[in-house]
C-alpha cells in the first residue's frame, strides 16, 4: 500500500471520529435491539458523518429521537434483512436526520449498506419496495454564493462554469465534467479528503487535515462547511458536459 493512501485512510478515520463536528449538526435515532446489535448503525452512522460532517447518535429503544426504525408499515422502507424488511420515520423537524434519511435510499446509501458484512446472519440488500431516490439532490446552501466560492477556491485548477472555459488546468476536469461521474456528489461532499486536496486544503469546522511540515507549497484553500453547502448547491444545478460516451469510473 503506497504512503499517501496510508494518510488518506488515516485522515478518513480521524474524521469519522472526531468530535469537532458542529454541536448543532446532529441527530438522533432509536431502532429495536435486535437491528441495533446487527451493527448496521455502526457501519453506515460513521460513514454518513464522513460524508456530511453531521453526527448520528443511537439512543435506547423507546427513547425520544429524530428518527425511528421498526418493521413498518409506516415510514419508508429503507432495507431487508432475511424476511424483515425494516422502515425509517423522520419523527422531528431537524433536517440532519431527514438528510440521513433521504441517503440511506440514495445510491451511495444503499451501497453502503449492501457493503456491510454481519458477524452472523443474513446480509443486509436494499428493500425491494424502497421508495425511488429524488433524480436531483437538493441542498441547503446558496448556488450564488457557491459559484463565486467556485470560482475564488476552485477556479485556480478546476473550470467551474462556461464563462471561464480558458481557465483552470488542463489536466484537471472541469466541474461539468464531473458531474457526469455517478458518485459525483460523494466526490464533492468529500473532496477535502481525495488528493492532493488534504495537502492544501483547510476546513474551518473540521481543523488541519494535514500536519504543518506536510503542507503543500501553495496557497492554502480555507473554507467553512457552509461555504461547500453552497458550493454543492451550485454543482447540483450545473448541467453534465456531453462528453460523447460514458465516463468510466474510477
Amino acid at each position: 500500500m503506497k504512503p499517501s493512501w496510508i494518510l488518506t485512510l488515516f485522515l478518513m478515520v480521524c474524521l469519522a471520529a472526531s468530535p469537532a463536528v458542529a454541536q448543532d449538526r446532529q441527530f438522533t435515532l432509536t431502532a429495536p435491539d435486535p437491528l441495533v446489535d446487527s451493527g448496521i448503525f455502526r457501519h453506515v452512522l460513521p460513514r454518513f458523518a464522513l460524508k456530511f460532517s453531521t453526527r448520528g447518535t443511537v439512543v435506547d429503544a423507546g427513547a425520544p429521537a429524530d428518527l425511528s426504525f421498526g418493521p413498518g408499515p409506516d415510514g419508508r422502507a429503507v432495507f431487508a434483512r432475511g424476511d424483515d424488511v425494516w422502515f425509517v420515520t423522520v419523527q422531528t423537524e431537524n433536517p440532519h436526520a431527514a438528510k440521513f434519511a433521504d441517503w440511506l435510499v440514495s445510491e451511495v446509501g444503499l451501497r453502503t449498506i449492501v457493503s456491510f458484512k454481519p458477524a452472523s446472519g443474513d446480509a443486509f440488500v436494499a428493500a425491494a419496495i424502497v421508495e425511488e431516490a429524488p433524480d436531483k439532490p437538493t441542498f441547503d446552501g446558496d448556488s450564488a454564493k457557491g459559484l463565486a466560492l467556485s470560482v475564488t477556491h476552485c477556479g485556480r485548477c478546476h473550470v467551474v462554469d462556461r464563462d471561464r472555459r480558458m481557465g483552470g488546468i488542463g489536466s484537471t476536469p472541469s466541474f461539468a465534467a464531473l458531474r457526469n461521474f455517478p458518485d459525483w456528489e460523494e466526490r464533492f461532499q468529500t473532496f477535502y479528503i481525495l488528493k492532493p486536496h488534504p495537502s492544501f486544503t483547510e476546513i474551518a469546522d473540521l481543523g488541519a487535515l494535514v500536519a504543518p511540515e506536510h503542507r503543500a507549497a501553495i496557497v492554502p484553500l480555507e473554507m467553512s462547511l457552509a461555504d461547500l453547502d453552497n458550493i454543492l448547491a451550485y454543482v447540483a444545478e450545473i448541467a453534465p458536459a456531453d462528453l460523447g460516451a460514458p465516463v468510466q469510473h474510477q
